[in-house]
This record gives C-alpha cells, structure tokens and sequence, in this order.
C-alpha cells in the first residue's frame, strides 16, 4: 500500500502562485509515476501533469507554460509549481501514484485550490 498526504492548497487572487507537496509514504519502490489531478465541480477529474521516476513529464494543455511538475525522489514527495493562475484553475487537486505499468493506482485526499479576487 502507499498513503499520500498533499498540502499546500489554499486561496489565491488571479495571476497568483501555489506550490502543492505531495508526500508518499508506504511501499515506496513500487511507484513509478506522479501526477495531479483535478476535479472542479460538476466536471469530470483530469489530469493535470505527471512525472515519471526517471523524470519525464507530461501536462494537460490548460497549464502548459503556467505549472511546473517535480519530483524528488530522495523525499518521495511530487510538487506543482502553479503561476499565473486563473479562475478556471479553482478546483479540487488530487495527488495520484502509480505503480511500476500502472498497474495499481492510490489517490491523496485532495486539496483546494481556489482562484478569486
């Protein structure tokens, strides 16, 4: 099993910046990648960006340019570095880990992140 513990949510005014952490603990050597994930309400979740272990990255276009996806895996714990951010970006933000295949996934319990003036 892997637990994950996310922080870092919290209140913004547009054009702001957030940083969420992602702390995995557990079965650590069975995960290979890392992503976010959000879910506003009445919509669908999506990904957000990922990483592997060996540091590849993939993002949704909507933040493309705006967030940044890290790793380290000496900590087991992801970041997202978001700027620049928008209304459209409040949501709640899910910490999702996978293991080696994507055979197995775990889920944090979320953090909100609400862009308003």
């Amino acid at each position: 099993q892997v637990q994950l513990v996310e922080s870092g949510g919290g209140l913004v005014q547009p054009g702001g910046s957030l940083r969420l952490s992602c702390a995995a603990s557990g079965i650590i050597f069975s995960i290979d990648v890392m992503g976010w994930y959000r879910q506003a309400p009445g919509k669908q979740r999506e990904l957000v960006a990922e990483i592997t272990r060996g540091g590849s990255t993939n993002y949704a276009d909507s933040v493309k340019g705006r967030f940044t996806i890290s790793r380290d895996n000496a900590k087991n714990t992801v970041y997202l570095q978001m700027n620049s951010l928008k209304p459209e970006d409040t949501a709640i933000y899910y910490c999702k880990a996978e293991t080696w295949g994507r055979r197995a996934a775990y889920w944090g319990q979320g953090t909100q992140v609400s862009v308003s003036s």
